[in-house]
């Protein structure tokens, strides 16, 4: 019997242990919740993110650096005619057209026929410089008489003038005639027509607009941070898909004084000459301006999360603590790297591997599904 109290007694022991031991092993196994990040912000300062130490596995840092850029600026612009050398050709009477010579994007010389109206405002203008041409022509020597008669064909071809017709017209009048052949004034393409034979128009009315492409515009922009490179009379160099073993050249000659609030660029307006008439309106090119050199932020390009319709990165402010900046991005030809207007500065640390994790995080603390 004393064996057997022995027995029991050990087997007692034994299960004991073995329960402790099979607790104490769940209770080692158990998995430790992780802690959730949390949103911190001191008075008026930037809202900032912390995360325990090692809460974002496998993330990698870089430093914003401020490097010098080329003297070169790079850009794209859009061609467009010289509005220096485009000519609208208006109906100065009351009339109709009678006869159309030329149509819409037709090569016209200077001088050369293009419309006939027809107008009995020409034949009224014309009957009294014929008139006037008379009655000076039959007064015998001078005298105040013959002063104010030649003054009377003055006012007579001033108003033929003011009708369009050119002095080698004037001269050629010989009867009063309504209808009146109009001219080229400048040599070019008809980028224009509002012409049509039979219509009738008014004083003011555009009939065609005629420009010319030996010289074109090219409008870009640029951004406000690359202004002070820029100036008056810079050279630059132009070239459209088109033609893209060609070179073309030109200088800026027009900086727009307004900046797009939205963008923070302005125009620029460069003359470029056009050899050939190759650069068509509405061309796209591609511009290169030499400038001075200038200085830029960049950052490596996975540091940058687009987020809704902006671009952000997570700025190291302190150990596991992070703000998140809302940047303005510019174009930068370097690949693998982003060039920045504002929103960070130089020696800051941003997260580059697992920013967009990082991104999902924040989005997580403030209870939103990203």
């Amino acid at each position: 019997m004393k064996y057997l109290i022995i027995v029991v007694t050990v087997v007692l022991l034994i299960c004991n242990s073995c329960d402790s031991s099979r607790k104490a092993t769940a209770e080692i196994e158990q998995p430790t919740a992780p802690i959730p990040p949390s949103l911190v912000r001191h008075g008026q300062g930037p809202e900032l993110m912390t995360l325990a130490p090692g809460g974002l596995p496998g993330v990698t840092w870089d430093t914003v650096r401020e490097v010098e850029l080329p003297g070169v600026l790079e850009t794209t612009g859009q061609i467009t005619f010289d509005d220096r050398r485009v000519a609208s050709i208006i109906s100065r009477v009351t009339g109709r057209i009678e006869q159309v010579y030329v149509s819409q994007w037709d090569y016209v010389r200077r001088g050369q026929p293009i419309i006939t109206l027809y107008s009995p405002d020409f034949m009224t203008a014309e009957a009294e410089y014929l008139q006037a041409k008379a009655t000076l022509n039959s007064m015998p020597g001078g005298g105040s008489e013959k002063e104010f008669a030649r003054s009377m064909v003055d006012a007579a071809r001033r108003k033929l003038d003011l009708l369009g017709i050119a002095a080698d017209q004037i001269a050629t009048i010989q009867s009063p005639v309504p209808s009146f052949t109009m001219r080229a004034p400048i040599s070019g393409n008809v980028v224009q027509n509002q012409a049509l034979r039979g219509s009738a128009v008014n004083p003011g009315d555009v009939l065609y607009s005629v420009g010319t492409l030996d010289q074109v515009w090219i409008t870009g922009d640029i951004y406000e941070d690359d202004l002070a490179r820029v100036k008056v009379g810079q050279t630059l160099e132009a070239v459209v898909t088109a033609y893209p073993d060609r070179i073309f050249h030109g200088t800026i000659a027009r900086i727009s004084p307004n900046v797009d609030p939205n963008t923070h660029t302005l125009q620029i307006r460069c003359a470029v000459r056009n050899p050939g008439s190759l650069l068509k309106p509405q061309m796209l090119a591609r511009v290169r301006i030499v400038t001075s050199p200038g200085a830029a932020l960049l950052v490596p390009q996975q540091a940058v999360v687009f987020d809704g319709d902006a671009y952000y990165a997570f700025v190291e402010v302190a150990p596991n603590a992070f703000e998140r900046r809302k940047l303005e991005l510019a174009s930068w030809n370097e690949h693998g790297y982003a060039r920045i207007l504002t929103g960070l500065k130089p020696g800051e640390r941003v997260v580059v591997k697992q920013a967009i994790q990082a991104n999902a995080v924040w989005h997580e603390a403030h209870g939103e599904s990203f």
